[in-house]
């Protein structure tokens, strides 16, 4: 007897899969090991555990580009708040460099001073735009390879029903 003649002997075995990817391989699976039809490249699948695991990638995948904009908006708001603190630093040069312009050597020193106050304020902002710039790139690369994963399950499934259909594959 199989799992496709005793439904309530799947649903003991079913495990919860996890993320987009294990609900497209729990599909994969399905699809593989269901009985094919006699005389027929058909197979008899279960209709309710295949939209169940339709309907979790359906419930998987928002969350996951939901995650890809708030990574992308964090990243945003580091920027932001980097140049915020540029933009604060930048002030407080300007203000003391106008408290030393009394005399000709403190002139030339606040000047210098602020000079690398405007330097550090930079190379900082550009140093944390390059992290929040790094950051969103780890984010999106790990994501372009789950979507490659996906991509590449779902050609090689492609892949291998049209050689069913096609007749050229044993089953």
């Amino acid at each position: 007897m199989s799992m496709y003649d005793n439904p309530d002997a799947h649903e003991q075995d079913r495990t919860q899969p996890e993320g987009l990817t294990g609900i497209l391989d729990a599909l994969a699976s399905a699809v593989s090991s269901a009985r094919a039809m006699p005389m027929s490249s058909s197979v008899l699948v279960n209709r309710a555990e295949l939209l169940d695991l339709v309907e979790q990638a359906r419930d998987v995948l928002p969350s996951q580009l939901t995650r890809a904009d708030e990574v992308l908006a964090d990243a945003d708001q580091a920027r932001v708040e980097a140049q915020a603190d540029a933009d604060a630093l930048l002030a407080r040069a300007r203000e003391r460099a106008a408290q030393l312009v009394d005399a000709e050597e403190v002139v030339a020193q606040a000047r210098q001073r602020a000079a690398e106050i405007v330097r550090e304020a930079e190379q900082t902002a550009e140093m944390l735009s390059r992290d929040a710039d790094d950051y969103c790139d780890r984010r999106l690369a790990d994501f372009e390879i789950d979507l490659g994963r996906v991509l590449s399950q779902v050609q090689a499934g492609r892949a291998k029903l049209a050689g069913r259909l096609s007749g050229t594959e044993d089953d």
